[in-house]
């Protein structure tokens, strides 16, 4: 986040190729190759970047950004604020899980929700680390909400265990 407005109109004139449509839209998306990450720009000055495969990915695609603004002629006073705001990941656990069991065996109070009928999936929502982790029978799973790469992993591994426990996650063996 820069720490003052930006005037997206001028920010398209140096870059034709960035897509801005205000109508649609207020804010205009900026696609970086290396690192590869989108990043939409709010006239506010706000930032907001999407796609990266890791925190510090996000950071290096931010950061050439404002170095390619400033470059191409764009007022960027200060320096770039960066704050976290929520980490998404997909991961497997390499085993299929009976989501109607587990649903059913688990006494959450409102933290987890299941309607196989309207999402295939169970939405779990961890108090610690916080998270909301939304689980596929095939073991799939995306885990949103973290504030850092570290809780996604211990949000993975804590649901991982408790699947474990009550016996609702099934490994097949891999061919080699």
């Amino acid at each position: 986040m820069l720490k003052h407005g930006i005037d997206l109109n001028g920010v398209t004139r140096a870059f034709p190729k960035m897509e801005y449509r205000p109508r649609k839209f207020p804010g205009l998306v900026f696609r970086l190759k290396n690192p590869r990450a989108t990043i939409l720009i709010f006239g506010s000055g706000k930032m907001v970047c999407t796609g990266a495969k890791s925190v510090n990915g996000a950071k290096r695609a931010l950061r050439k950004l404002v170095r390619m603004l400033k470059a191409a002629g764009v007022v960027i006073l200060g320096r770039l604020s960066i704050k976290i705001q929520n980490i998404v990941a997909s991961a497997d656990l390499n085993g299929t899980v009976d989501l109607v069991t587990w649903y059913e065996s688990q006494r959450l109070g409102g933290r987890m929700m299941y309607e196989p009928e309207q999402f295939p999936g169970v939405i779990y929502r961890m108090e610690e680390p916080r998270a909301m982790i939304i689980l596929f029978s095939s073991g799939k799973l995306v885990c949103t909400g973290a504030k850092e790469e570290e809780n996604v992993y211990r949000a993975i591994d804590k649901l991982r265990q408790k699947l474990e426990k009550d016996k609702c996650i099934f490994y097949t063996a891999t061919k080699l």
